[in-house]
């Protein structure tokens, strides 16, 4: 699993971009947030975080600008009908802000403009996703204020607990009761408690 990729940018284009490293081009999929990101800076030493895409007949590497619009691709394609490419579409439709703005307020409307989209689908979204991010939210939008997301830190605790071997289920009731408590604590701080009650 890659977490990202530092290069030198060979070529930019509004859905991928080439980016050298050691000698090596890799072709990167990304969003047009993340093209109107790249074009601001600078072509050297730029950093793109990846979500590695497995199937069996392909292997796809999609780049993000920051983490939030990572996370955000990664909720979308856990929502049953969305694959990757529909989530970049998304992303590419409104910012991960924005996204996240829709399925809080339920703007069914806003998440069907996109295209390929229906109404079922979008309805999906906002009913899978709306718990699963709207925990720790705060009142400025996506809840990136600490540099990284309660849903990312529960995602990330949920991870190295089961990996662990404790039970998904137990895990889960676990870790919401923690975050319910403190809903700034730490991930660090967030598995040892959890080690505790587990």
């Amino acid at each position: 699993m890659y977490d990202y990729i530092r290069g030198t940018l060979i070529e930019l284009n509004p859905a991928d971009v080439t980016l050298e490293v050691g000698g090596i081009g890799y072709h990167i999929l990304i969003s047009l947030t993340t093209y109107s990101s790249l074009q601001k800076g600078s072509r050297e030493g730029v950093k793109l975080y990846l979500h590695q895409h497995l199937r069996e007949d392909e292997e796809l590497l999609f780049g993000f600008f920051d983490k939030e619009e990572r996370i955000m691709f990664r909720h979308l394609i856990s929502v049953s009908g969305i694959g990757p490419g529909t989530a970049r579409m998304m992303l590419s439709s409104m910012t991960p802000d924005e996204v996240y703005n829709a399925i809080v307020t339920q703007d069914v409307n806003r998440i069907k403009s996109v295209k390929g989209i229906g109404m079922k689908t979008a309805q999906r979204v906002i009913l899978e996703l709306q718990d699963k991010i709207g925990k720790g939210a705060s009142a400025a939008g996506f809840p990136f204020d600490s540099g990284v997301a309660p849903s990312a830190i529960r995602q990330e605790a949920a991870t190295a607990l089961v990996l662990l071997g404790f039970t998904k289920p137990n895990v889960e009731k676990v870790l919401d009761k923690l975050l319910k408590e403190d809903p700034s604590v730490a991930l660090e701080e967030l598995i040892k408690k959890a080690l505790k009650l587990l």
